[in-house]
């Protein structure tokens, strides 16, 4: 699971939801149920957080209706997770003039 500035409220998104991943695997060998969806930034810096959480055992995992205002403690409490078994941080930033066409001058 994926969330995009976590800090800010009414900010967290999350990008993708993996549940029932083999321990031994990874997450291609997981239950896909909110499908990967890429992260459009606009300029500035922006936080990234990959939350993983030791499942008690297979269960129903129904994908929430929305990506936008995750609520990670919360979806963790509805499905007894408990606290996060690992978790990645990492900031990047988009400056003006990243990406998209490039023309030339010559």
């Amino acid at each position: 699971m994926a969330n995009r500035d976590p800090l800010v409220v009414g900010r967290v998104i999350s990008d993708v939801l993996v549940t029932d991943i083999p321990a031994t695997t990874g997450t291609a060998f997981g239950q896909e149920v909110m499908c990967y969806e890429s992260p459009r930034p606009t300029v500035g810096i922006h936080r990234y957080v990959f939350v993983l959480f030791r499942q008690l055992g297979r269960q129903t995992v129904y994908a929430p209706g929305w990506r936008h205002n995750f609520n990670t403690r919360d979806f963790a409490e509805i499905y007894n997770l408990g606290l996060p078994v690992a978790v990645v941080y990492f900031n990047c930033q988009k400056e003006l003039g990243c990406g998209g066409r490039r023309s030339s001058t010559s």
